[in-house]
């Protein structure tokens, strides 16, 4: 008996106790219909646990409709009705849709107001009533940007007549302006200050803007030979405004190499080739660049080719770029190619170049029964540009965009003759990215020399890996010429993909009459592995109008590794 009896107990406590936790309700009027409509549309919640939960309520409500323009809103009353329900109810009064903000032009600049504003006068500037909440937050971002980060404004001596509703602006900025005075690097500490001034444009005694530093900053990321850690940090001294920049230095440098086989059309047998490229980037800390290359072909043709790149010289925006390239043809000629340019950082995508290039050829033949080989020196000035786009969060590809475009005009000088001639130059790639695993990369790659009359030694060669795919290494002369390379890329992972290859070449020798449009397909795949990115293609080139051969395939395996 006494279990029963303490059994109906505990449940009598739980019904009791859970009508006394039961949810109360909110119902909230106007004094008219239309009133009750305009309260209804602000989704208002009219389900709370508790009293205090219900003036909250009422409170919001109350603030949306200061903010909507009913600012002389009047609350009648909360009411309870029952144990469970609440009523509450307002007179909304007047609607003002515009209010009319007068300000002090020395204080705000009437070029940031119509950005927000259609109706900026001298004195007054008019703006939609919902508008105001962010159109303060903006002038005062405006007014952060321009080097008071401390600065606050408000809406003061708000006034109405009859029709209109007005307010000043009021701003209040209690110190001087803030500069930069110091730059410190973290993390890097040898990080060259001239990429500071010249590439990200940070320098003392420059009008504080947080929102553009962290701009500048991210484009520590767009360097080859660093990084930013974090976002950079502010310390504000009575007297000074210190700024903290955290980067890290990066492997830079890289070794690229790649071996070609094929199987010789005349001999049957199997050929090699390959080249070596050695790229040496910012270890001097001073951001210059050290380029080696050898490259062997299979038809007994070598090059050599070192440049050197040095940026800002003499903490200028000016920099140098000087390379020399040997060729050698067997025992048939050499050349010799020196250029020196200065080039010009526009900012970090953007460069542009201005330089003289002078190339002298020599015929090794004893008895030159070619007379299309010559002994020749030539002289040009030329002028380029270069766009790069990086995305740093693909390993494979970390490249987005590269575009080079260059013309050069001299002349040639030959046995009694001179000549004048022009050269134009055309490399670029983009990736269009369709999203996280599927790509299409395509490249554009041609050269034209025009002259009144040409030397077999002075001609472009192209063709191999570097080229259109499917050819032996250099193996075609062209006074014109233009690659198309496109591939479809499928990454499996972050460090594996694969990727179709289909490449059409056209070109032209005024030497020869010819003109031939040619075609390499095949596929291949990489390996971001420890030791570098290894590559593997499989091309086979033919021409238009010769029958697809399985023996003119080749095989081309890369690695770069970076150090």
């Amino acid at each position: 008996m006494q279990k029963n009896t303490f059994l109906l107990l505990i449940i009598y406590a739980i019904l009791s106790l859970e009508g006394f936790c039961q949810n109360l309700s909110l119902k909230v009027y106007g004094e008219t219909k239309v009133e009750t409509r305009v309260i209804d549309s602000l989704n208002y919640l009219n389900r709370h646990n508790d009293y205090a939960s219900v003036l909250l309520e009422v409170d919001s409500i109350q603030n949306a409709l200061f903010k909507m323009g009913y600012i002389a809103n009047k609350r009648i009353g909360i009411n309870k009705k029952n144990d469970s329900v609440y009523t509450a109810q307002f007179h909304l009064k007047k609607k003002y849709n515009t209010i009319y903000i007068y300000y002090n032009n020395l204080a705000v600049d009437p070029s940031v107001l119509k950005l927000i504003s259609q109706d900026v006068f001298d004195d007054y500037f008019i703006l939609p009533f919902t508008a105001v909440e962010r159109s303060l937050v903006f002038i005062n971002q405006k007014a952060s940007e321009q080097g008071n980060p401390f600065s606050t404004l408000k809406l003061a001596n708000i006034r109405t007549d009859k029709t209109n509703l007005k307010a000043d602006l009021i701003i209040d900025s209690k110190e001087q302006k803030r500069t930069i005075d110091h730059i410190v690097i973290k993390g890097y500490k040898k990080f060259p200050k001239s990429y500071l001034k010249h590439y990200l444009k940070i320098k003392p005694q420059q009008t504080f803007n947080l929102n553009r530093i962290k701009q500048k900053t991210d484009l520590l990321n767009d360097l080859k030979f660093a990084n930013q850690i974090k976002a950079p940090e502010v310390l504000f001294s009575k007297d000074s405004t210190t700024l903290y920049i955290y980067a890290e230095k990066t492997k830079s440098n890289s070794f690229d190499g790649f071996l070609g086989f094929g199987t010789n059309e005349d001999t049957n047998k199997l050929e090699f080739d390959g080249y070596l490229n050695l790229n040496l980037t910012n270890n001097l800390n001073f951001g210059e660049s050290f380029s080696l290359l050898y490259k062997s072909d299979e038809n007994d043709q070598k090059t050599f080719r070192t440049g050197v790149t040095l940026p800002y010289l003499f903490k200028s925006p000016i920099g140098v770029d000087l390379r020399l390239q040997i060729f050698k043809k067997d025992s048939t000629f050499t050349t010799v190619n020196q250029s020196a340019k200065m080039h010009y950082q526009i900012n970090s995508k953007h460069k542009v170049f201005v330089g003289v290039t002078a190339t002298t050829s020599n015929n090794l033949l004893s008895s030159n029964n070619f007379q299309n080989i010559a002994d020749y020196d030539s002289n040009f000035y030329t002028l380029a540009y270069q766009f790069l786009k990086r995305q740093n969060t693909n390993l494979l590809f970390p490249i987005k965009s590269d575009l080079y475009l260059e013309t050069g005009f001299g002349h040639r000088e030959a046995t009694n003759t001179k000549e004048k001639q022009s050269q134009y130059t055309i490399d670029a790639f983009t990736i269009f990215n369709l999203n996280d695993k599927n790509s299409f990369y395509f490249r554009v790659n041609g050269s034209n020399l025009m002259s009144d009359t040409y030397f077999e030694n002075e001609l472009f060669r192209f063709g191999g890996i570097n080229s259109i795919r499917g050819f032996e290494e250099n193996s075609l002369l062209a006074s014109l010429f233009g690659v198309l390379n496109t591939e479809y890329r499928y990454q499996i992972n972050h460090a594996i993909f694969i990727h179709s290859i289909t490449d059409l070449a056209y070109f032209e020798n005024q030497m020869t009459n010819d003109k031939e449009k040619l075609f390499g397909y095949g596929f291949g795949f990489g390996i971001l592995t420890k030791a570098g990115l290894f590559k593997f293609n499989y091309a086979n080139g033919k021409t238009e109008n010769s029958p697809f051969k399985f023996s003119n395939s080749k095989i081309h395996l890369s690695l770069i590794a970076d150090f």
